[in-house]
């Protein structure tokens, strides 16, 4: 006997609707789903525009014709992008190994608190002090970068904290350019002899990675905001230890921090007072110099002949101060009897009128200094 088996009527229902596919956004919170679908669509859309590129450096065109950072073009961008254009960093180009996975260790930025000093040694500079508009800061922040990055992007911290001082105390002297985008990129006018190599022998062709950029970016900010790296003092040049300038043997050595040797004046051109220069703000293009520029500091100054040319300028400074020095005229010489009578006492107030509203018991108040008796 063969018998047929009825399936239950709910499970010949879920078979039909197997058939037809479900959709996601069915149900009582439909609209609620689809409103999420275009939000997600249109925030992406919004955050990255596909016309915003990286900051890209251009040694080649540079060096022929400044040309300003993309925040600096009228028309190009909006009020208070500065910040936004450098933190859009320069990527790495096809090819290049860059070991974005390798993060810095945390940096100590140097901050205190205020009941304790700050690390200021003997002989440490002042801290520095910003100044000028947005545009100014901005452009002093990716100078200050450009140079701790392509001096010592593989130097530990303190070896890039001591390259940025170096550079703030010759901004603070008057022998040199008083912005730092003057310092770091004075010479790079010429082929060889600049002041910071990597400005002058084509290092700005190669593009920065991330992570090391980040790190030199981080000290920067950090020595324009006041940071005072004391170990080096007032030192104003340094070399790889790898090579010996000619000149070393003429300054006094501070120290060595990683592959960098330091060192600082000699004689009065070396001396705390001799850092002066007010630093007022006014930063140049953040960008190698034309070939046609003239530089009104000499463009390649010879640390000897600066440190003397500085010193011959105070002694004419002293010489012309005393100069125009006018000592008081002598007293006036009186015949005997003029003399007998009190001499110049008698040309001099000595009892002036009262002046009226006096009271009596105030009116000798002090003589007794000079009359005791």
């Amino acid at each position: 006997m063969t018998r047929t088996a009825t399936r239950p009527a709910s499970l010949r229902r879920a078979k039909r609707r197997s058939w037809r596919l479900p959709l996601a956004f069915d149900g009582p919170h439909r609209g609620r789903r689809l409103l999420a679908l275009a939000a997600a669509v249109a925030v992406p859309a919004m955050a990255a525009p596909g016309d915003w590129s990286a900051f890209a450096f251009d040694p080649q065109s540079a060096a022929q014709k400044p040309a300003p950072m993309p925040f600096e073009t009228a028309g190009e961008s909006f009020p208070g992008s500065a910040f936004f254009y450098l933190e859009d960093l320069p990527q790495a180009p096809q090819g290049e190994l860059v070991l974005s996975d390798d993060l810095p260790p945390p940096l100590d930025t140097g901050a205190h608190s205020d009941a304790q000093p700050a690390p200021v040694g003997p002989g440490a500079a002042s801290a520095f002090s910003a100044a000028g508009s947005g545009i100014d800061k901005a452009r002093a922040l990716q100078c200050m970068t450009l140079a701790l990055y392509y001096e010592a992007a593989n130097e530990p911290t303190d070896g890039q904290r001591a390259v940025a001082q170096v550079i703030l105390n010759r901004v603070a002297h008057p022998s040199y350019p008083n912005s730092v985008c003057g310092v770091v990129f004075q010479g790079s006018e010429r082929s060889t002899g600049c002041q910071f190599s990597f400005t002058c022998d084509g290092s700005l062709a190669r593009k920065p990675a991330r992570a090391t950029w980040d790190r030199a970016r981080s000290v920067a900010a950090a020595s324009l905001a006041g940071y005072v790296y004391a170990p080096i003092g007032l030192a104003t040049h340094y070399h790889a230890t790898y090579v010996l300038p000619y000149w070393a043997s003429s300054l006094q050595n501070v120290g060595t921090i990683g592959l960098h040797t330091f060192y600082k004046w000699r004689g009065i051109a070396g001396r705390s007072d001799a850092f002066a220069a007010r630093y007022r703000g006014a930063e140049p293009v953040a960008a190698p110099h034309s070939r046609s520029f003239t530089d009104p500091k000499g463009s390649a100054p010879d640390p000897v002949v600066l440190a003397q040319a500085y010193e011959a300028a105070r002694r004419q400074a002293v010489t012309a101060t005393a100069a125009a020095y006018v000592p008081p005229p002598p007293p006036p010489a009186y015949s005997p009897a003029v003399e007998a009578r009190g001499g110049d006492r008698q040309f001099t107030a000595q009892d002036l009128p009262e002046a009226s509203g006096i009271k009596a018991e105030y009116a000798n108040t002090g003589r007794w200094i000079t009359k005791p008796n």
